[in-house]
């Protein structure tokens, strides 16, 4: 079922997809918005949708973060107390900015997580995450229409 969903893409199918692909899980979603795109959606709804998509998925994670932390850095990570200072005084100098890049594969999922575990303020993560996804889906509709042009 899910995969006849996706199979006829929409601005739900956007925004789920660019939800799940802003969460832990391994996907992408500039490939449903460069088809979407392609097949004559409007450009300014399919960034938008797909922006606010991955800022709620990268929130989510940030949620894990703020009441999952602890047990992950104890129970399953088992990271040292002197550890978990040294990392927090190094994110809290130069790693609140890095959330602006959220959106890159393999780090961005991580550092929202670690953005909720260190509580780094709401509204700075906001801003971050959300212009670092938006910048990232405008390029990739700007290279996709001047292309198809």
């Amino acid at each position: 079922m899910l995969h006849d969903w996706l199979n006829q893409p929409g601005y739900a199918s956007l925004f789920f997809l660019s939800f799940l692909a802003s969460t832990l899980l391994p996907l992408g979603s500039e490939w449903l918005l460069v088809m979407m795109l392609v097949g004559g959606f409007d450009p300014l709804l399919s960034v938008a949708v797909a922006t606010v998509g991955n800022y709620l998925g990268g929130l989510s994670t940030y949620l894990i973060g703020i009441w999952g932390g602890q047990w992950l850095i104890e129970r399953v990570l088992r990271i040292s107390p002197e550890q978990q200072e040294r990392a927090r005084a190094y994110y809290r100098r130069y790693g609140a900015f890095s959330l602006f890049f959220s959106w890159l594969p393999i780090v961005g999922d991580p550092l929202c997580l670690v953005g909720g575990m260190l509580r780094i303020n709401f509204g700075l993560f906001t801003l971050l995450v959300a212009s670092g996804k938006l910048v990232r889906y405008a390029v990739t509709a700007w290279i996709t229409l001047a292309a198809t042009r």
